[in-house]
């Protein structure tokens, strides 16, 4: 099995920081995974052409942003982070519904 196909075989922010051997907490990933797993695909996708071809160097390259997205998390929280969309929406969204348009 190659690099690409051991990835895509990861399911959870655990896989993944076993997978590379990273040191981790597990209440920080319990609190942060989808938040850490958004990040790292936030740096994979900046690192986007960039990435080596070499498939020792590409899994370097991978053990490195994971291990960022996991201490950006370790460092702060969430809601400073501002990972998701929902997290960086200034004011509370409101919406009109006429009560004629709710159907029972």
């Amino acid at each position: 099995m190659n690099f690409e196909e051991e990835i895509e075989e990861l399911e959870s922010a655990e896989d993944f920081l076993q997978y590379f051997t990273l040191d981790y907490e597990p209440s920080v990933v319990h609190v942060n995974r989808l938040h850490i797993l958004q990040r790292f695909h936030d740096y994979l996708q900046k690192a986007g052409t960039d990435m080596p071809e070499n498939e020792s160097a590409k899994r370097a390259v991978y053990s490195k942003l994971l291990l960022r997205a996991y201490q950006d998390f370790v460092e702060s929280d969430a809601q400073t982070e501002k990972v998701f969309k929902v997290f960086s929406m200034g004011q509370a969204q409101t919406a009109f519904v006429a009560l004629g348009d709710i159907k029972t």
